[in-house]
């Protein structure tokens, strides 16, 4: 009977790198001040919150498509998160990771900056860690800009080529970023990936994505259409 059976390559594991928001903005100022009135600020200032639903807050439309589309595509192995956030000063950290207004404030102090000890060594440390615990064949997919070596340069020297970027990315904005992962959310389907090795990384604007409504939540989309940042 083996004639009759057809081999199924399992699923390759794929973990998702998120960039991280800017601790020192606006809107993180509005959760982390004492008189904060909301939900999300009387968490900061007690038990905590997410870090993913922090940095959601601070940054609207792109992280959160970022993280939307990484928990609708990550397949981790048994053990390791799916989603991970770069943290600056804290390496990679998992996005459900209960976060205080102290650890924000942390966050703000250090440069996220190549160049910078605090925020490379952490990162490294993380990514090795991770490059460790993962199978040979695993992906690991930077959601985030590769424009600059920021974040990029530390996680290309321990990861290399297992380093993946959506080559849909090059070229747009941040807010067109963040509508882009949001429908491939709700359509299920999965972006291509290219190894950030060797990638273009800066290319022609692509056309305008459609305006998409938003979804029913608490965060409104910010930032007026900029190019990210991170």
């Amino acid at each position: 009977m083996r004639g009759d059976r057809t081999a199924v390559r399992p699923a390759v594991h794929r973990v998702f790198l998120l960039s991280p928001a800017n601790s020192g903005g606006e809107r993180m100022a509005i959760v982390l001040s004492v008189r904060g009135r909301s939900t999300l600020a009387r968490a900061l200032q007690g038990p905590g919150a997410p870090l993913g639903e922090v940095f959601t807050f601070a940054s609207g439309l792109y992280f959160r498509g970022k993280r939307s589309y990484a928990e609708a595509f990550a397949r981790p192995p048994a053990g390791i998160p799916g989603c991970l956030v770069i943290a600056p000063g804290s390496g990679l950290v998992p996005a459900d990771s209960i976060v205080r207004a102290a650890d924000l404030r942390a966050f703000a102090a250090v440069p996220v900056d190549a160049r910078e000890p605090r925020f490379r060594a952490p990162l490294e440390r993380d990514a090795a860690a991770l490059a460790a615990a993962l199978p040979p064949d695993a992906e690991v997919v930077l959601l985030g800009s590769i424009a600059s070596d920021k974040y990029v340069g530390p996680l290309l020297r321990i990861l290399g080529r297992r380093l993946l970027f959506p080559a849909a990315f090059v070229g747009r904005g941040d807010m067109s970023r963040g509508g882009l992962l949001l429908r491939c959310v709700r359509s299920a389907e999965e972006l291509a990936y290219e190894p950030v090795l060797g990638a273009v990384r800066h290319g022609e604007r692509p056309p305008r994505l459609p305006r998409l409504a938003r979804a029913p939540g608490p965060t409104p989309p910010v930032n007026g259409g900029r190019r990210s940042r991170a």
